[in-house]
């Protein structure tokens, strides 16, 4: 087994925020950009990168410097990833969230993401799959955050998303009308996913007529960000919240992004209409600063820190309980199952006999359709088959469902959309390999490379 690499970063600047223009090309105002850059002094020009970047946003001929157009990227990192020099380099926040942990005012929550818990242990020479969660637990513990584990939020994601689509399958699929069905009168089928940054940030960008298509249900990092402010706050931690500092920890650099964006403050929002915070507070965001997994790797090992040495014993607490069905957002089909378990239920009122709904994982192909048949309470046990697509990478296959939707609208009901091969396992924030990618998870085959 090769060992990973490290991977070069650099701090957030004054221009990584922009200016004060409300727009700045397709950035507004206050979004980071330019979380991924190609250093141009070690790129040699091998264009590998090209291949893998989803929006055609690296420019440069064969044998010469590359660079990124901050306007087309995504920040999915998946050239960075796949670079073979490690010219490419990612924003960190590594150095300020160091900080925050040694002010005794933060009270700063580490949000982790499954995928963070299945590769992390690499980072310290563990073979790859290899879970950690307890472990993690301590490890940051230890390191001086509060735990909150992403997987508590994803809990909620399916039920808003799961929630969502069943509207529009009484709206569009049944014909029902009522006060509960009149937004999504305005968001049509087939209803897509929206828990991948970059997939959301490439449709509003390149594909703009899928938007009212796009689930209004937030990824699971911002609804927990906004739930640790406002509820655990106040009912569990027993917080001023304006003294949290939420600190996300994904396999995925596009979420660096996805934090800045101005309406994610929610809970700044919230706390500030019901006079829970002096009306004068400055605005703040739900979640304050991403780490990667490899960035949380660098503060463990900067605080002499080793999450596989640590304790696999704990107790549970109230913000890591969760269900199997958060689990698996971080593999290709995984939201999509969790959501259909969901619907199942409240359109059957009975449990699938098999949790495990196979058809849509997304492991080796690039895009997986199904059918899954659902018996109608309402209408005496009446079945609809409800047609369903899993894009499993959108770097390669976003252009190909795109045009089937075009050619047949009515082709499919819910559409599962990551930007990354496998899911949000082989993200851009993950362990890379000395002499592969993040394509090099134990469950998925090796593709043949650009």
């Amino acid at each position: 087994m090769s060992e990973v690499s490290k991977i070069r970063t650099f701090p957030p600047s004054q221009e990584s925020w922009g200016g004060e223009a409300a727009f700045e090309g397709m950035h507004r105002k206050g979004e980071l950009r330019g979380i991924i850059k190609i250093n141009q002094d070690n790129c040699v020009g091998c264009d590998t990168c090209t291949a893998f970047c989803p929006t055609e946003a690296i420019k440069g001929s064969l044998g010469v410097a590359h660079a990124i157009s901050t306007n087309k990227c995504v920040a999915c990192g998946q050239c960075l990833v796949n670079c073979p020099f490690g010219a490419i380099e990612q924003m960190s926040f590594v150095d300020i969230v160091m900080e925050k942990l040694a002010d005794p005012k933060a009270f700063v929550v580490s949000h982790p993401a499954p995928a963070v818990r299945v590769a992390i242990a690499e980072e310290f020479g563990a073979p790859a799959g290899e879970l950690t969660i307890n472990r993690l637990y301590n490890a940051f513990e230890k390191a001086g955050f509060h735990n909150y584990d992403i997987n508590f939020a994803a809990d909620q994601t399916i039920l808003e998303e799961g929630t969502e689509f069943i509207k529009k399958v009484r709206y569009w699929v049944l014909g029902e009308r009522g006060e509960d069905l009149e937004h999504v009168a305005h968001h049509p089928l087939p209803h897509f996913t929206s828990c991948c940054p970059a997939w959301v940030k490439n449709a509003e960008t390149f594909h703009p007529q899928l938007i009212p298509h796009i689930s209004g249900a937030k990824s699971p990092i911002q609804m927990g960000g906004p739930l640790a402010k406002t509820w655990a706050a106040e009912f569990v931690w027993k917080k001023d919240p304006r003294d949290i500092y939420m600190v996300s920890v994904t396999p995925c650099t596009a979420k660096i992004f996805e934090a800045s964006r101005p309406e994610f403050n929610s809970a700044y929002e919230y706390l500030k209409e019901n006079n829970k915070i002096p009306q004068d507070t400055p605005s703040f965001q739900d979640i304050d600063a991403v780490l990667t997994a490899r960035d949380a790797a660098e503060i463990f090992r900067r605080k002499g820190i080793n999450p596989l040495t640590m304790s696999d014993e704990r107790e549970m607490e109230t913000m890591n309980v969760y269900t199997g069905a958060a689990t698996i957002f971080g593999a290709s089909g995984g939201v999509m199952e969790a959501a259909l378990r969901t619907a199942y239920f409240i359109l059957s009122g009975t449990e699938l006999s098999n949790p495990d709904i196979t058809l849509v994982r997304g492991y080796e192909q690039d895009i997986v359709e199904a059918t899954i048949p659902v018996p109608l309470k309402a209408l005496n046990g009446k079945v609809i088959n409800v047609k369903v697509a899993v894009v499993n990478g959108a770097s390669r296959n976003i252009k190909e469902i795109v045009k089937r939707l075009t050619d047949d609208k009515n082709q499919y009901h819910f559409v599962e959309v990551m930007n990354c091969p496998g899911g949000c396992v082989n993200g851009g924030g993950q362990p890379v390999r000395t002499m592969g990618t993040s394509w090099l998870h134990p469950l998925l085959p090796l593709p043949l490379r650009a």
